[in-house]
């Protein structure tokens, strides 16, 4: 098994460096084969990435406009201004799934947002072994339909599989139909396990909701809220949900009646996590990224270029360098 400060260093030479493999070889004492194998671990690992950007990306300059603007790192997934929603998605998910990689390691905390992105990005991690970690799920999955437990199940256990972590579900609904009832439950001790799981978590995965349009959001389209539910966020102002707790535009939430029985982290309590990452893509999400970026929920963002580009002109950029 090859050791990874030998498969950085070996990675480190032939793509920073420019070297040949038998020279690399010579430097570290082993034969050229063994350095081709290095290499090779480099990539599959996510150590090293090669992204092929069409001629005219402006995912760069994006980028950076976004980090200037909103204060965030933001890594821009380059897509043709032709590609769908769904393609969309795709390429954001890949982005995500190789960031994750680099940044989850041994000994820290995952949590885990179930939803439609989620979904996508978990099909896209490739595998990194590490000791003493954990995948958390931080909102509840079941309603008056399904226990949710099969669908946020095998997502969590999927971000678990792909970095040999132990796994901490939910088991609670989405939406209380009391918020009594959520305070009772926050007392049970099987509850506060996960709650103080959640508090550890070194790095918070979630998208944001939106209500209709694109690729529909996992909680508006599977039988989580009812035909009240939906008029009364409406009348709320609403324009989407970050970890199922419901914003406004200005990303107020404080004051909102359904979030009373909501089992997902507040954008208060996400902020206490340090490192805030949410993925997103497609037009219909604009919206409730705005509002999430107004909560500070965000320290970094993945998002499609043809989203990205909206998002700088809402923000009143019109050119990008």
């Amino acid at each position: 098994m090859e050791r990874e400060p030998d498969v950085l260093r070996a990675a480190s030479m032939y793509y920073l460096q420019d070297m040949k493999m038998e020279l690399i070889a010579r430097h570290l004492g082993t034969s050229r084969s063994t350095v081709s194998r290095l290499i090779k671990r480099a990539r599959q690992t996510g150590i090293v990435e090669i992204t092929l950007r069409p001629e005219h990306t402006r995912a760069p300059g994006l980028s950076h406009t976004i980090a200037d603007v909103f204060g965030i790192e933001a890594y821009v997934a380059p897509v043709a201004d032709s590609a769908n929603e769904i393609e969309r998605l795709d390429q954001v998910a890949i982005t995500t799934a190789k960031l994750i990689g680099s940044w989850f390691d041994s000994d820290m905390v995952l949590g885990i947002a179930w939803g439609t992105t989620l979904a996508s990005i978990g099909r896209r991690l490739t595998h990194k072994a590490t000791r003493g970690s954990a995948v958390v799920q931080l909102n509840g999955a079941a309603n008056t339909r399904t226990s949710g437990i099969e669908y946020a199940s095998d997502l969590i256990s999927s971000f678990g599989a792909a970095f040999d972590a132990s796994v901490h579900h939910f088991p609670v609904p989405a939406f209380f139909d009391y918020p009594d009832t959520k305070a009772a439950m926050w007392r049970e001790r099987s509850v506060r396990r996960v709650l103080d799981v959640q508090r550890r978590a070194d790095i918070a995965l979630f998208g944001v909701g939106a209500v209709s349009g694109g690729v529909p959001s996992h909680v508006y389209s599977a039988g989580y809220l009812d035909s009240e539910d939906v008029t009364l966020l409406h009348d709320e102002g609403v324009v989407g949900d970050v970890c199922t707790v419901f914003l406004r535009g200005d990303g107020s939430y404080e004051d909102i009646a359904l979030n009373a029985r909501a089992t997902g982290p507040t954008p208060a309590e996400l902020r206490r996590i340090p490192r805030r990452v949410c993925a997103v893509a497609g037009d219909n999400k604009l919206g409730p990224l705005l509002a999430a970026l107004a909560a500070g929920v965000v320290t970094d963002l993945v998002i499609d270029e043809v989203t990205a580009s909206r998002l700088v002109r809402s923000a009143g950029v019109h050119r990008v360098p």
